[in-house]
């Protein structure tokens, strides 16, 4: 069983037993939204956190970050990539990690390689993107996707996106070396290890449960209010401005893969060109206004401009190539 269902029974009890509201309801589906991505996020950011400080308080964190940063800096763009393409995380979910990857000391391109292609990409997306468009159709979904969170990555890197980091952040990057090289010499007990990562935890989260709750209020009021046709009505026409206007629409929604491919198999029944519903679709579950509203703790506004026009240009250019070859 899938440990993330537990959330989404936890609001169907809660929403529709307690509260008795109707699942067909516009209130009943944002309110199922709210206090299932709000259990699911907050949950998953003590649990992440925690695991990875406590991990951090027994490791040589220089020797890992300098290896990223330096010699295997590619290979750090690959390896992050695929590993958000295993975990089973929507935009929103995938902030714990990335924040306990930025805490950790991770280079800032390999953790947005892994920003990006973490919601993008899953097994459940893909097996039902299988059925619904082809093999050959999903495999350039799932390369297009690591491809766009590997090329992120190394353009965050390349324009030196670490210098836009929040202060805070940015203080913790600049730790002396020295520091962060005794603690991970030093064989610390399981009560020292538990220690340094309950601090850490909770430093962290009562940074960020705030944003948490007003960034899924919004998405969970664009999931339950925004009429079902509404790209259908608009995109439809097949002209070249569709593609990035979708795009755009998109990265204001919020949902992840696998929530999404109903809306992609309801929209290509609808006649919507294909290129057009996948690039929806990719900044629908790649960036959210949610999100953003989350990665404001950790990213000044320069840096979430970048990563925004990044995703906006990369999935334009997809949803034009797709569109054009059919």
């Amino acid at each position: 069983m899938n440990p993330l269902l537990l959330f989404t029974w936890l609001a169907d009890w809660l929403v529709y037993g307690g509260l008795g509201l109707d699942p067909a309801s516009r209130l009943g589906q944002a309110l199922h939204f709210f206090v299932e991505d709000v259990s699911k996020i907050l949950v998953l950011l003590l649990v992440m956190i925690y695991v990875i400080a406590w991990l951090r308080a027994g490791l040589d964190v220089e020797r890992v970050r300098d290896a990223l940063a330096r010699r295997h800096r590619l290979l750090g763009y690959g390896l992050a990539s695929l590993f958000g393409a295993i975990t089973p995380f929507c935009s929103c979910s995938s902030i714990p990690l990335f924040l306990g990857f930025t805490y950790a000391r991770i280079p800032v391109g390999v953790t947005m390689a892994f920003l990006i292609t973490s919601p993008l990409i899953n097994e459940v997306a893909v097996v039902l993107l299988w059925g619904l468009i082809g093999w050959q159709l999903t495999l350039t979904y799932v390369v297009v996707g690591l491809l766009a969170g590997m090329l992120g990555g190394a353009m965050m890197d390349l324009i030196g996106a670490q210098r836009w980091l929040q202060p805070l952040v940015q203080e913790v990057l600049a730790a002396p070396v020295a520091a962060q090289a005794e603690r991970g010499a030093i064989r610390l007990s399981w009560r020292e290890r538990h220690g340094f990562a309950k601090q850490e935890t909770l430093s962290i989260f009562l940074r960020v449960w705030p944003w948490v709750l007003l960034g899924v209020a919004l998405g969970a009021g664009l999931h339950g209010y925004l009429p079902a046709d509404f790209f259908h009505r608009h995109l439809g026409g097949g002209q070249w401005w569709s593609v990035p206007a979708a795009v755009a629409l998109g990265s204001g929604l919020y949902a992840n893969a696998t929530g999404v491919i109903p809306v992609m198999e309801s929209l290509l029944a609808k006649g919507l060109p294909l290129g057009t519903t996948l690039a929806l679709c990719m900044s629908t579950v790649a960036v959210s206004i949610p999100e953003f509203v989350m990665l404001k703790q950790v990213m000044q506004w320069r840096l979430l401009a970048w990563l925004l026009a990044y995703i906006l240009v990369a999935f334009t250019l997809v949803g034009w190539l797709l569109n054009a070859v059919g």
